[in-house]
Order: structure tokens, then C-alpha cells, then sequence
């Protein structure tokens, strides 16, 4: 939800716009990031990597076997 949000400020003028009330939101990239952090591969390119389909399953595969029980 986007509210307006009205502030008057004493020193600098009024601020007026929108803006979401909650966190803001995860996107892709940055879950990606976590994840190879949990797993100990958090120093990789991984941009680089998923240019290979093949190197991109093989750590996706290496990943999974570390999170499976």
C-alpha cells in the first residue's frame, strides 16, 4: 500500500510524495546472494557462473546435496 506523506519541516520547506509502509522488498539477486552465503560460496561471481548453463546446474546441484537433510 502507498500512502501520501505530508511533513513540514521547520528549517528546510514541506516534503510531499509517496511512499510503501512496509520493508522494502527482496529482490532476485539479493535472495541468490543469501543463499550462496549459506551454502560458503558467498565470495563467487555469480552473475558469471549463470552465464553457463552447465556450471550453473552443477552449483545449483552442489547447493542442494549442503541443504538436504
Amino acid at each position: 500500500m502507498i500512502y501520501m506523506v505530508s511533513k513540514v519541516g521547520g528549517a528546510g520547506g514541506e516534503t510531499e510524495g509517496k511512499r510503501p509502509l512496509s520493508r522494502p522488498r527482496r529482490r532476485k539477486d539479493n535472495n541468490i546472494k543469501m543463499d550462496l552465503q549459506e551454502v560458503g560460496c558467498g565470495g563467487m561471481d555469480w552473475i558469471d557462473v549463470s552465464r553457463y548453463r552447465d556450471r550453473w546446474r552443477a552449483l545449483v546441484n552442489v547447493a542442494m546435496n549442503l541443504l538436504a537433510p
